[in-house]
């Protein structure tokens, strides 16, 4: 048991060395939901999403997280009375306050295999006439495992290997979120990993396997410069216990909802190309990662593939929102 333990520290260490225990995303603008949950609903649409993101290509140990997301609000019908002239009418009208969202994920950082999923409820309501607040909570469940592959053991058909590394650790969590919606602007705040959970071996927990906690506070603003064109500059901070705070601060340019494409720094050193395009109900994007560190020396840098189907009518939207 105590070898367990110490090898499975010695890899959460490897996480927190790696400055990084959670996914890292170019394209947040993209799926916001990946890091907030009151997202989802948010813009009326039924969404599915695919990313890829494979991080220092050409490096051994280099991050690689995949993920397929699924949200939608929950919509119900029913009569709304308006003012027309000098009398009232009753009008067909469809309201909706909840949010659900799911994630399937697989991460890999390293030795450490992360595969998880996710559940979200979201809480929708208008504070003005064209600004929307959510809430959103997600219960996750991620389970941690060694990649076999990377590691030579000695004895490989050693039973502990098979009976306890092997299996990995299974570690339930939760998260929370904020998101504050206009026409013009969008602010998010969140937190995951929210229990800082620690890891079950057996019947006993460790606290020395603790999952830090991680913080997310993103924001854009819309600038029309004509009917067709628009700049939307965002940022996306997070921190978290013992690593070192990020901030990713962007410009994205958007034509007509149907082509985009920016740049992004990166505190640490990388500069990001985002592009874009949408078809019909069919979204996809890309973004490229130049690092600016030593590491460069031996990656052909970070790339990251997105792509989104986008169901619903005029009821089942809003026409301001309506954008990547």
């Amino acid at each position: 048991m105590k070898r367990v333990v110490g090898i499975l520290f010695f890899l959460f260490i490897h996480l927190v060395a790696n400055g990084q225990q959670l996914p890292i995303y170019s394209q947040y603008l993209f799926n916001k939901f990946l890091v907030n949950p009151a997202v989802a609903g948010s813009d009326g649409y039924t969404s599915h999403n695919i990313t890829a993101r494979q991080q220092w290509v050409g490096y051994v140990y280099a991050p690689k997280t995949y993920s397929f997301s699924s949200q939608m609000r929950l919509l119900k019908r029913g009569f709304a009375i308006r003012q027309r002239a000098n009398r009232q009418v009753l009008r067909p009208s469809t309201d909706g306050r909840v949010g659900l969202g799911t994630n399937i994920f697989s991460d890999k950082n390293g030795l450490i295999r992360r595969t998880g999923f996710e559940f979200s409820y979201a809480y929708h309501t208008w504070v003005q006439s064209e600004t929307q607040l959510s809430f959103g909570l997600s219960f996750t469940g991620v389970h941690f495992r060694i990649d076999e592959e990377l590691i030579n053991f000695e004895n490989p058909d050693d039973p502990w290997l098979n009976n306890s590394l092997r299996k990995g650790v299974f570690i339930p969590d939760a998260k929370f979120g904020i998101y504050l919606l206009n026409r013009k602007f969008s602010v998010g705040l969140s937190a995951d990993q929210l229990f800082e959970s620690v890891a079950k071996i057996g019947n006993t927990y460790h606290k020395e396997l603790k999952i830090n906690r991680h913080y997310y506070l993103f924001g854009s603003y819309i600038f029309d410069l004509n009917y067709q064109d628009q700049l939307e500059p965002s940022f996306m901070f997070s921190i978290s216990e013992d690593l070192s705070p990020s901030a990713d601060i962007g410009l994205i340019f958007n034509h007509n909802q149907t082509f985009w494409g920016g740049l992004s720094y990166r505190t640490g050193g990388a500069i990001i190309a985002i592009a874009g395009a949408k078809y019909e109900n069919v979204f996809f994007g890309y973004s490229f990662d130049f690092t600016m560190e030593e590491i460069q020396r031996v990656t052909f840098g970070t790339h990251e593939f997105t792509m989104a189907l986008k169901f619903g009518d005029s009821s089942r939207r809003y026409r301001w929102l309506d954008r990547y």
